[in-house]
């Protein structure tokens, strides 16, 4: 791995100077194989357990890198703080793959920096894990999302609800530049920076702006849109709940981020929050699609800085498209619920039927994932027909009405449909079965067999029937914590 650090050529006001604190008998707990030979590790390298530990636990620096804490701002809650920062985290720097992309590595876990305001700087072993599978799952599942190359166990001890081993985690993101990144500068009336931020994320994510017409500050703002759009439909396709959506937990590149009081639906419900700290369901399920208009609402505030108020035009056009967001997304959601339904090309009345299926899923408290499983699976199996049929009632008969008319198979169906509807996905009483044994027993192997199926979502493989049940309480009073 040969390091770049292109994030710190932008300057010290963007971060702070941070050297990872040193855990006790570092031993490598998860490792993404798969990954770091993206990343070009070789075989012999990976094969040296003892120093990965050292390495990817900040106790040995890696040659090249520059541990650094990154500075941002964000709105938590709805509640803005101008400044919070890499508090337990260590930029080390950017590394090219194997495909010539750059890639932020990051420590999390790593110890206090000068963002720490107060906390320990440390990670338990229970949410690494967390952050590790549950990212790795999405992956699979076609979200875009950070990815973690490994989870290190340390013999210190972290508390937070409870007692357990210490970890640390190397995330793998395209860059961790958030909306918060922007908000920093901007509450503090740094234009220069602002401006740098702007040019550096251009290059980074979207450098076909340099060639289109217009603003590019405008061309900036409607690519991160669209990207923010795909994550949130991605999300809502699957039944994934972040939890916190933050605006230092968006990510300008779309991809999902930090997976602290993440969830799965169960049965189907809109309103769904599992997040301990979300008492008012700010962040529930069904609200997600208009946080992330919100959140890029406080991301056009940050360019509007950079954009003379007195240009009309270009005010208009900023404002425009924070406005044409809810059209937007629900022309990209109403695309992805006619794919999880089989239907190849939106017409006139999918959406009303679209929205009397999840009424329907509502009001009978069905399991959204295997609602949809038992759906695909009952153009060529009639038990699964006779199941979702008895369970949709007259819906089901609307629904193959609306097949018989687009002249395709039931098998080209069923295969649109497959793509979209998981066999399997990380529910959340399985997540918090294989956090505890990996917690209580200090060994992976609860975590490996559950990755060996989640990283198959769409099909059918060794083990996947023993993660497919709902969990028989369906989640009541289920919680997730923020592991900070």
């Amino acid at each position: 791995m040969e390091f770049s650090n292109r994030y710190i050529a932008l300057g010290e006001r963007f971060y702070q100077a941070s050297t990872p604190t040193p855990v006790s008998s570092p031993t490598l707990f998860l490792w993404n194989k798969a990954l770091a030979t993206q990343l070009t590790l070789s075989d012999a390298q990976q094969q040296d357990e003892q120093a990965m530990a050292q390495y990817f636990s900040g106790n040995q620096p890696l040659p090249g890198a520059e541990p650094v804490a990154t500075a941002y701002a964000g709105h938590q809650f709805g509640q803005f703080n101008p400044q919070l920062g890499d508090g337990r985290a260590h930029l080390l720097g950017q590394v090219s793959d194997q495909a010539g992309r750059w890639l932020d590595i990051q420590l999390k876990g790593s110890g206090r920096s000068a963002f720490s305001r107060g906390g320990d700087g440390r990670c338990g072993l229970g949410p690494a894990v967390r952050e590790f599978v549950m990212s790795e799952a999405m992956k699979a599942l076609g979200v875009p999302t950070t990815q973690c190359l490994a989870v290190v166990k340390s013999a210190d001890q972290v508390f937070r609800q409870r007692p357990e081993p210490g970890a640390v985690v190397t995330r793998v993101a395209s860059s961790h530049i958030r909306v918060g990144s922007f908000q920093f500068f901007a509450a503090n009336g740094d234009i220069e920076s602002l401006e740098a931020l702007c040019e550096y994320s251009i290059d980074t994510h979207y450098p076909e702006i340099r060639a289109a017409e217009g603003n590019r500050y405008i061309r900036l703002l409607d690519s991160v849109i669209g990207k923010q759009i795909e994550l949130v439909v991605a999300w809502m396709r699957v039944g994934f709940i972040h939890g916190v959506m933050n605006t230092d937990n968006t990510a300008i590149s779309g991809e999902t981020i930090d997976y602290g009081p993440c969830a799965m639906m169960g049965d189907y419900n809109p309103d769904t929050v599992f997040s301990s700290i979300d008492t008012r369901g700010r962040y529930a399920f069904g609200q997600q699609p208009g946080i992330v208009q919100w959140n890029m609402a406080r991301f056009a505030e940050c360019l509007l800085s950079l954009i003379d108020n007195d240009d009309e035009q270009l005010v208009g056009e900023l404002t425009d498209l924070i406005n044409n967001f809810p059209a937007r997304y629900q022309q990209a959601y109403l695309a992805m619920m006619a794919g999880k339904c089989g239907i190849a090309a939106v017409a006139e009345g999918d959406q009303a039927f679209v929205d009397a299926l999840l009424q329907q899923l509502a009001e009978q408290k069905l399991d959204y994932t295997i609602s949809f499983d038992l759906l695909t699976q009952s153009l060529s199996c009639d038990v699964a027909r006779t199941t979702i049929e008895q369970q949709l009632g007259e819906v089901y008969g609307q629904w193959r009405q609306r097949l018989s008319v687009q002249g395709l198979s039931n098998d080209e169906v069923e295969q649109v449909m497959r793509a979209a509807n998981p066999r399997v996905i990380p529910r959340n009483h399985q997540m918090e079965a294989v956090i505890k044994a990996c917690v209580e027993t200090e060994d992976p192997g609860s975590a490996l067999a559950f990755l060996a199926v989640l990283r198959h979502p769409y099909e059918l493989v060794e083990g996947t029937e023993h993660y497919q049940q709902a969990a028989s309480d369906h989640d009541a009073g289920y919680q997730t914590f923020c592991g900070t």
